[in-house]
């Protein structure tokens, strides 16, 4: 036999367990009472997941109010690109029928907004979301810069539109005084958005680092200037800026606005009786066909009331069930028929 050049001896794995593939090996072998265990298990642990996540869901209160129609003339007035600078406002009242206890979370609702088309997720600078060039504007098209060159900060869709209604609660405790409800606009965000993907520039005068930018053409103001009650709330930092860059992946979706401070009349949640929303109307959606809504809710441990977990569990707990007596009547009926078989072959 022709012996192998020693550069082919080379190129040879080491004779070891790993590179032979001479490590033991054991192929797992599971009756049929294993498989049924397991399967009944499974369906047992869905069956009592769904249940208790369709109760949970069942226990929170929620009241969603849509004003597209009913503030008609502001979506009118809105509409009309003349009036982007004055105000339009209107006033809802309902009625709260049962007490909302605990905390109390406000969130704006809005239909046919598709924030998941490609072109308008990817308009956005990751680089000037958190801090660190304010003139990259390289992949936020079409909102790059404004009609006299100046680069726009924040740029790109999602930024330049993003929900800009505001919403008080106002409580009517007799029937000649109304309260207003106390919201808190801190604490809505994800932990890692507000420290990890959104940062302001380090300087003392936030206004100073945004020299030389300009805001988004919708913006009635400039990144800076959000929220003048309360400085920390401004720039990338600003908690509504920030909840609304995380896209949704529906059109139809709901995003926090405000929560609850509860104190005075409102230390054990939202008292039952009479209530208002005065909204500033800015936000147009009658051009594409949109809706808009405003959602109070409680939550429970496993969030708020959407029963899509718990049918989802119950459902396949219920599926799984199913799969196991189907997979055990198979298997008997083969086993019949093959105990059948070998009688049969004793008895030629």
């Amino acid at each position: 036999m022709k012996e192998l050049p020693d550069h082919h001896l080379s190129r040879m794995p080491d004779n070891t367990a790993i590179k032979q593939q001479n490590l033991p090996a054991h192929q797992l072998y599971f009756s049929a009472k294993v498989v049924f265990s397991i399967f009944v298990g499974t369906g047992i642990f869905c069956l009592c997941m769904g249940v208790i996540l369709l109760l949970s869901a069942k226990n929170t209160k929620k009241i969603e109010i849509n004003y597209t129609k009913i503030c008609a003339n502001c979506a009118e007035f809105r509409e009309n690109a003349f009036n982007f600078d004055k105000e339009c406002n209107c006033s809802i009242a309902f009625y709260l029928p049962e007490k909302m206890e605990g905390n109390v979370y406000m969130y704006y609702k809005l239909y046919g907004f598709y924030q998941n088309l490609y072109r308008y997720s990817q308009s956005r600078s990751n680089n000037q979301l958190v801090g660190e060039d304010i003139k990259d504007v390289e992949d936020c098209a079409p909102f790059k810069v404004s009609h006299n060159g100046t680069p726009i900060a924040p740029c790109g869709a999602i930024a330049n539109s993003m929900f800009n209604d505001t919403i008080v609660l106002s409580y009517k405790h007799t029937s000649s005084m109304s309260v207003k409800v106390p919201m808190l606009k801190n604490e809505l965000t994800w932990w890692t958005d507000k420290y990890v993907k959104f940062q302001n520039p380090r300087f003392t005068d936030l206004s100073s680092k945004f020299v030389g930018s300009t805001k988004p053409p919708n913006w009635p103001k400039p990144i800076y200037d959000l929220d003048k009650s309360n400085p920390d709330n401004n720039g990338f930092l600003n908690d509504d800026f920030i909840v609304w860059m995380r896209t949704a992946a529906f059109p139809t979706f709901k995003k926090l606005y405000r929560r609850l401070y509860r104190i005075h009349y409102f230390t054990e949640g939202l008292p039952a009786g009479n209530y208002s929303f005065n909204i500033s109307y800015n936000f147009p959606v009658t051009s594409f066909g949109g809706q808009k809504s405003v959602v109070l809710s409680t939550l429970t441990w496993c969030g708020g009331g959407c029963f899509f977990l718990g049918v989802a569990y119950t459902v396949t707990g219920a599926l799984t069930w199913l799969a196991s007596f189907v997979l055990m009547a198979i298997h008997l009926t083969w086993k019949r028929k093959k105990v059948t078989y070998q009688e049969q072959s004793h008895a030629l």
